[in-house]
């Protein structure tokens, strides 16, 4: 749904900057109803990529609990994002 959003937050404290990206997905679940998830997925130092969901599926509601990772891949024309959960 519309552009997604990049931001970085740099510690003067610690030298380090933490990136995240946010994203809102507008769909339709397994039950075939419409619902949305909005997704934020940071970069934590070199811990690699922490995604978070919320959404307002009754269907996927269970992904907000779930511990998450993702891999980003970037070409010049594309940006690839998966998500995995060790918890399924």
């Amino acid at each position: 749904m519309g552009n997604a959003v990049d931001t970085q937050k740099y510690s003067l404290k610690s030298g380090k900057c933490n990136f995240s990206a946010r994203y809102m997905l507008k769909g339709t679940d397994k039950n075939g109803k419409s619902c949305k998830l909005f997704i934020d997925n940071e970069f934590i130092d070199d811990n690699g990529w922490k995604p978070t969901i919320v959404t307002d599926s009754e269907y996927l509601h269970n992904w907000e609990k779930l511990t998450l990772t993702a891999s980003v891949d970037v070409t010049e024309i594309n940006v690839t994002v998966k998500i995995f959960s060790s918890d399924v």
